[in-house]
């Protein structure tokens, strides 16, 4: 330290601080690139434990100037109560802007409590339109605080449901709607009289008009009117979303279709409220006229953000805001359409298939508190109820010793368990899920000790021993494969696999999925009525009737959708994993290079060590893979055809597909529509390997070229691209 430096310092309470940016700065030319300061009592964890000075993010007194509590706001002016329209719009379009930023994670408090009005609402009692807007609102709050908490969703987003003392629920919110129909009502009065002196007709009673310019006023009204009738209908659809056992779903339908205009004419008002505030734009402006609204402030709240300091947030944009609420609807739309007569699997896809729309933190909850209520599915079906349907069970095995044995209760648990799980977000689920495969892995013992049991009681009168065995085991072990599947996979869409893992990825996912191909080939042979035939296998089937034969051929149960899609993804697993094997040995594929970090083995014991603790799909080695990838007696040219013919597979397999979805009459609307996207995403997938595999094929051997993979056209499926080196 130099003596300057040393001089300006003093003990005690007589400290003398110093600029001490000279001193840094001379350090800093001394450092080499990547060099750092290593302290005796600075360790380097230290270092990454400590705050960074001057950084908005890290240091809470960064940003400290403003208000310190609402009076001193109210007594600076920063709150007035007598707007003006245009102001009062701006406080409804931020208002809106802090919602959805709550929605999306952001504190409560430094949200939609920003708004000073929020914080004491009862002030506002003189001016009825921001009165009765911020009741809605701050009740609108407290019922999706209520609805997201109740799930237990809010684990993921730990900030979401803290209220910080904040006035969330006060008595008579609940009464707000009638406060905000009164002051609607005033403003389509007014809104008719703008009109009749639009041309130049005495109104059939006398208005008080919003603002003083005649020529605005008709637009004022409508802006108004469109934002009041967004927050009713928003409301109705919060509240009949709630209603337990789906009850309110058909008005939430109706309520979505209203809110859904009404943003429309939100937009539409943009252009005329931007005119009207001469033109004003603002890369990150929150409101649609691009000024910046009266009675905010994001610091007032500064001492009740305990025990973390307030983060540095940014505030959804005017445009996000409005694309977030209209995808919002569009999430719930998709599940007032939904029914409570859909079966398990079904129930499963639709919930794979909702989560490819990436839906926010609230349209999951919803969709939960749909689905599971008091520890029943849809709020009205016991686990035990569901499951037996679902094994499609005879009354005679419906008895007290198999709805008490520990297998069924287990089974309930874990599949509302699991419904659970798949409503949360794709890193929740990838964790969750891979906590949840050795509880199954336990189910299919206890799955053996009741079939022993029940050999010698309630099966010994049964002709069939084998529809229990499929039934029960198979449904289980489906279920299993299904949960190794589904954790691989969304490995691919989180990003977690490096290119040089890919191949072996693409290895065991096949293997999962082949052997959930083989239980659901088992379950739908002792189940026939499961299938769709289509109608020249429905001629099959009566020439068979009328032969005393109703034998279900191999053919016949390829023709569910749900089973044709499991035969697409394992062609395209093969195509890949035959692929990058041929292409790794070609040298053709440079990404699949060892790293310095870990080698192959270690990679593949990181990615199915948890695999290797359930029984079914069978546990594969490192030296399994390793048979695989080293093809001793097939050359490079035939891996290359071995590919080329498996995509070639999954075109026809696709083709397939599509006829049998056109058929198809029981689908849900997202799952019909889901399986149409992925039909078109899967024949790119095929047809651009295809395109790389010839080129490959006609190329001499050698590094002439090199090969890279992208999820360009599909979630989890690679397409490749070829470059000269």
């Amino acid at each position: 330290m130099s003596e300057s430096l040393a001089d300006g310092l003093a003990a005690g309470d007589q400290t003398v601080w110093i600029d001490a940016t000279p001193f840094i700065s001379q350090v800093c030319e001394d450092l080499e690139v990547g060099q750092l300061i290593n302290g005796e009592n600075f360790s380097l964890f230290e270092a990454m434990s400590a705050l960074e000075i001057m950084d908005p993010k890290m240091d809470a007194g960064m940003a400290g100037s403003g208000v310190a509590t609402l009076d001193d706001a109210i007594q600076s002016g920063k709150a007035p109560i007598n707007l003006t329209i245009a102001q009062l719009i701006d406080v409804m379009d931020h208002l809106l802007a802090c919602e959805a930023s709550w929605h999306k994670g952001h504190s409560l408090s430094q949200t939609v409590f920003s708004c000073l009005y929020l914080l004491d609402v009862e002030r506002t009692s003189s001016n009825a339109l921001l009165h009765s807007y911020c009741r809605t609102v701050r009740a609108l709050c407290s019922l999706t605080r209520t609805a997201v908490s109740s799930v237990h969703s809010n684990e993921e987003e730990d900030l979401f449901i803290a209220a910080f003392g904040l006035p969330l629920e006060v008595e008579g919110d609940g009464k707000c709607l009638s406060k905000l129909n009164a002051v609607e009502e005033g403003v389509n009065r007014q809104l008719k009289g703008a009109k009749g002196l639009a041309i130049k007709r005495k109104p059939a009673e006398e208005v008080e008009p919003l603002q003083e310019d005649p020529a605005l006023e008709e637009g004022y009204c409508r802006a108004i009117l469109c934002r009041l009738r967004f927050r009713k209908a928003f409301y109705h659809i919060v509240t009949n979303m709630t209603k337990p056992q789906g009850r309110g779903l058909d008005m939430a339908q109706k309520y979505i279709a209203v809110a859904l205009s009404e943003m429309k004419n939100i937009q539409k008002s943009a252009d005329f409220l931007s005119h009207c505030a001469d033109g004003i734009a603002q890369n990150e402006k929150t409101t649609a006229s691009g000024r910046e609204p009266i009675g905010f402030d994001p610091k007032v709240n500064r001492s009740v953000s305990a025990p973390t300091p307030p983060r540095s947030i940014n505030l959804l944009t005017w445009e996000e805001t409005t694309q977030y609420f209209i995808k919002l609807l569009g999430d719930l739309e998709i599940i007032t359409s939904l029914t409570t007569s859909l079966s398990l699997e079904e129930l499963f896809q639709v919930l794979v298939d909702f989560q490819k729309r990436d839906p926010d933190l609230i349209a999951r909850s919803f969709l939960q508190l749909f689905l599971v209520q008091e520890e029943k599915l849809f709020g009205k079906d016991s686990m035990f109820d569901v499951l037996h349907k679902t094994f499609s069970l005879s009354e005679t095995v419906k008895s007290d010793m198999l709805m008490s044995d520990s297998f069924v209760v287990k089974s309930g648990q874990l599949t509302l368990y699991l419904v659970r799980i798949l409503c949360s977000n794709l890193s929740w689920q990838h964790r969750k899920l891979g906590k949840i495969l050795s509880e199954w892995g336990i189910l299919l013992q206890q799955g053996d000790a009741l079939f022993e049991n029940l050999m010698h009681g309630t099966l010994a009168t049964l002709e069939d021993k084998e529809s229990w065995e499929s039934a029960i085991m198979g449904w289980t072990a489906e279920q299993t494969c299904w949960i190794c599947a589904q954790i691989l996979t969304l490995g691919f869409q989180l990003q977690l696999y490096a290119p040089s893992e890919y191949c072996m990825i693409y290895w065991y996912l096949d293997h999962a999925l082949l052997t959930e191909l083989n239980y659901r080939h088992l379950k739908e042979r002792k189940n026939p009525t499961n299938n769709e035939p289509s109608d020249q296998t429905n001629k099959k089937k009566k020439r068979s009737k009328r032969k005393g034969s109703m034998k279900v051929t191999e053919e016949e149960l390829q023709l569910t959708p749900q089973t044709l899609l499991l035969q697409c993804y394992i062609d395209a697993c093969k195509g890949l994993s035959w692929m990058m094997a041929a292409l790794t040995a070609d040298g053709k594929f440079s990404e699949s290079r060892q790293t310095i970090f870990n080698t192959e083995h270690e990679r593949f014991i990181q990615r199915f060590d948890l695999f290797q603790k359930v029984p079914i799909p069978q546990p594969l080695s490192y030296m399994h893979y390793k048979s695989f990838t080293v093809q001793r007696n097939i050359s490079i040219k035939e891996q290359y055809l071995w590919s080329r013919e498996y995509f070639a597979t999954l075109q026809q397999h696709l083709q397939d597909l599509g006829h049998c979805l056109a058929k198809s009459t029981n689908l849900s609307p997202i799952c019909h529509s889901q399986r149409t996207t992925e039909i078109n995403q899967l024949k790119q997938v095929a047809s651009r390997n295809l395109i790389v595999l010839r080129i490959l094929n006609d190329a001499e051997r050698g590094k002439t070229l090199n090969v890279s993979f992208d999820f360009s056209q599909h979630p989890f499926f690679a397409v490749a691209s070829v470059k000269k080196v």
